[in-house]
């Protein structure tokens, strides 16, 4: 590729990136705004939306709630997604893309619909406003990036290995465990992360199924701005945004060098 071809390019490139963040750095001024109103640009500066952050017992316990939930969605989505992947991976008939295409279907399916449709059997359950009913539910929404993610690692992984792992004696879970776990790891990482972020910020189930007793920070902040228009919300999106970019930073590396490796 010539020189002007690559210069344009990136130049097109980096529009995007400014394109796509630009909301996310509109908001990071408006958290340190004096007054008590979302204002863009901010009239003064102040720390107090941080504090209130930190300090307001209804936002810290809708975070340390979604965090919790997101935690234990993330691992065992991954667990589930994983073995989901493998299983789909070694089958040789057709019903592996049926399977496939309805293990993905909670990404097509409008949320709206997800929602009702478990809002009803939680209400017959006993469902709504339980830690397990989030998890059971944001799980369901997370296993599908998990399979896309380790689907990826499994089309590119030679089978050969595990076959010279059982030829030296290694049962096929002892070469599951120690051949192709590992080098599929980066994509478990990939899909954890992707799980965790589904369900840290998904809003539209969460809507349906919550409490008082159980509040997720998305709802948290969908009812301070329907109701006051709080710039805490500002400053909850930027620590959000901040703390997003290190752990998915922290992940590429990681998984870069488990890469090359």
């Amino acid at each position: 590729m010539k020189l002007p071809s690559r210069i344009l390019l990136g130049l097109f490139c980096l529009l995007v990136a400014v394109w796509l963040v630009a909301p996310t750095f509109v908001v990071v001024p408006m958290s340190f705004n004096e007054k008590k109103s979302l204002a863009f640009p901010p009239d003064g500066f102040s720390w107090q939306w941080y504090h209130n952050f930190f300090t307001n017992t209804d936002w810290s316990s809708s975070f340390f709630s979604s965090l919790k939930v997101a935690t234990v969605t993330a691992l065992v989505a991954t667990v589930l997604g994983t073995l989901a992947a493998f299983g789909l991976d070694r089958m040789k008939s057709r019903a592996s893309g049926v399977l496939r295409a309805l293990l993905i279907t909670p990404m097509v399916v409008p949320g709206v619909v997800l929602a009702v449709g478990i809002y009803a059997v939680y209400l017959d359950t006993h469902l709504v406003g339980t830690m397990t009913g989030f998890v059971l539910a944001h799980t369901m929404l997370a296993i599908p990036f998990v399979i896309i993610a380790v689907s990826a690692s499994l089309e590119v992984f030679d089978r050969r290995l595990e076959v010279a792992a059982t030829s030296l004696g290694a049962s096929r879970l002892t070469a599951f465990r120690t051949v192709t776990l590992p080098l599929i790891a980066p994509g478990m990482l990939s899909g954890l992360l992707f799980a965790f972020v589904t369900s840290f910020d998904e809003i539209i189930v969460a809507l349906f199924i919550t409490s008082p007793y159980l509040k997720t920070l998305p709802v948290q902040i969908y009812s301070s701005i329907t109701r006051d228009a709080d710039p805490t919300v500002a400053a909850v999106g930027t620590i959000l945004f901040l703390v997003t970019s290190l752990v998915i930073g922290a992940g590429l590396i990681i998984g870069s060098r488990q890469g090359r490796r």
